[in-house]
């Protein structure tokens, strides 16, 4: 028999699963169709009778995954009908649990809340939590920047994306606690463009309110454009599809998708524009850039989980044909494109002080590592402490099995602890199993858990996690050891000073 529960739009039926109530693909805003593609979302219209809450709605519309390697990566069918949610709870009481909302990573570009990887029931259960994980547009149907090409009047935003985040966070405000939750304490989490997300969202005036906590994993508040380079990016959208903005309403959504692996295509290895499709500073939805506005206390206090994993680039580099076969001059050729000839020599010279027996690859991977992940990580953290904010960081060293166990800590290593996939096949396939791995997502679980509950991540199985200051930095490394680290990588950390 399943599980009926009563939401604002109407009436879901859920399935119950080994002590965890589930409930799937329920709509938190009209489908973007038609007139509504690339509009602001709409609240949902209401149901009649009971919608079968126990399949997955579609996943939003992408191209093919650059990590369909990756195991519990699958995303499944696509439609531009993918506003929706899914949901697992202990159960539909007055127990008022702590809420965690998933937003999911994929470069703004792919990936979905119904990901194998993401499934909730694990994390529900351990941390008697409400968990949600949701999907959003993606790519140009979701972070299209057309307001000096077609104008206001046009209804597009550069935002959609964004905003549809914001949608999902107030229907879950308005319908937690008929899940069980407590719509007082909700932490949103996210991981790589999800972690850049929850950081934005920090900054956002819309979402003020909506949210108590917030995890950053992998990802921070550097990847925004201005309005300048949004609309470059949809000028050449535009040029690819041979039509004008007035058409882009009737198109096909897969001639949008192709144009849209163009323009993706030109800009691959473009160490200055890494992700076409990002949220835009448009002065009204972002009025700011989020650093900034963070700093002069946009997040209102919010504490904030922020972490890396010690090998983020190892995966990415992967991708990069010719990467192992790198030499010294090669190194020093995409060092130079990143940080310009003056910065250069001295940068390289602290990597290579810092991990004097790596290779150029591993340098590389050192070097992209930090840029793209761990010092925009360290930025966004002092940026929320200074606008009054409490935060803890983490390191993540556990090592992947994936790809012969040459991935160290590599990106999205912790997904698997965090969900608790330890002892499922996604999940062994990609971090390895055995009772180290089930007890570090034990301790994972619960200090996600924790965070969510009381705004502090540390409990009893691990060592004292103090808030960050200035001085000591403390950085808890998750692994197979859990140690508290004071300033872990501090020369590297310093060489970055002045740049990015």
């Amino acid at each position: 028999m399943g599980i009926e529960v009563e939401t604002t739009g109407g009436v879901v039926e859920g399935f119950e699963d080994e002590g965890a109530l589930v409930f799937r693909g329920i709509p938190y805003a009209e489908p973007p169709l038609a007139d509504l593609r690339f509009r602001a979302p709409e609240p949902p219209r209401p149901w009649r009778g009971v919608r079968d809450a126990t399949r997955f709605g579609a996943s939003p519309p992408q191209l093919e995954l650059s990590v369909d390697f990756l195991p519990g990566m699958e995303v499944g069918e696509q439609s531009e009908d993918c506003l929706v949610l899914n949901l697992a709870t202990p159960a539909c009481d007055a127990a008022a649990r702590p809420v965690l909302v998933f937003l999911h990573g994929g470069g703004f570009t792919i990936g979905s809340g119904s990901q194998p990887m993401y499934d909730p029931r694990a994390l529900a259960r351990r941390g008697d939590a409400l968990v949600v994980t949701l999907s959003y547009r993606l790519g140009a149907l979701g972070f299209l920047h057309l307001d000096e090409i077609a104008g206001r009047a046009f209804g597009a935003e550069g935002n959609a994306g964004l905003l549809d985040q914001v949608a999902a966070l107030r229907w879950v405000k308005a319908n937690a606690a008929a899940f069980g939750g407590d719509p007082r304490r909700v932490t949103i989490f996210g991981e790589s463009a999800g972690g850049m997300s929850v950081a934005t969202l920090l900054a956002l005036p819309a979402a003020g309110g909506l949210f108590q906590g917030a995890i950053a994993q992998s990802g921070a508040a550097h990847n925004v454009h201005d309005a300048a380079g949004a609309t470059r990016v949809a000028a050449e959208l535009l040029a690819e599809l041979g039509a004008p903005a007035s058409r882009l309403r009737d198109l096909p959504v897969e001639r949008i998708l192709e144009a849209q692996a163009r323009v993706l295509a030109r800009h691959r290895g473009d160490p200055q524009l890494l992700l076409p499709f990002q949220p835009v500073v448009d002065g009204r939805v972002l009025p700011t850039p989020p650093l900034e506005a963070l700093r002069r206390g946009a997040a209102g206090g919010v504490p904030v989980l922020i972490g890396t994993t010690r090998d983020e680039f190892a995966i990415l580099g992967r991708l990069q044909r010719g990467l192992e076969r790198l030499d010294a001059a090669g190194l020093a050729e995409r060092v130079r494109a990143r940080v310009g000839d003056e910065r250069a020599p001295a940068l390289l010279a602290a990597y290579r002080e810092a991990l004097p027996d790596a290779s150029p690859a591993a340098l590389f991977d050192a070097l992209e590592t930090d840029r793209l992940f761990r010092i925009p990580a360290l930025r966004l953290e002092q940026a929320l402490r200074e606008g009054g904010s409490r935060t803890f960081l983490y390191l993540f060293t556990w090592e992947s099995v994936f790809f012969g166990g040459r991935l160290g800590a590599c990106h999205g290593i912790e997904l698997p602890f965090v969900f608790g996939a330890i002892g499922s096949k996604a999940g062994d396939a990609f971090a390895g199993g055995g009772p180290e791995a089930q007890e570090l997502a034990a301790r994972v679980m619960d200090a996600w858990a924790a965070f969510a509950r009381r705004g502090e991540p540390g409990h009893a199985g691990l060592p004292e996690w103090p808030a960050c200051d200035a001085e000591r930095r403390a950085t808890m490394l998750l692994g197979p050891t859990c140690a508290l680290a004071r300033a872990p990588e501090e020369a590297r950390r310093r060489a970055w000073e002045g740049l990015l």
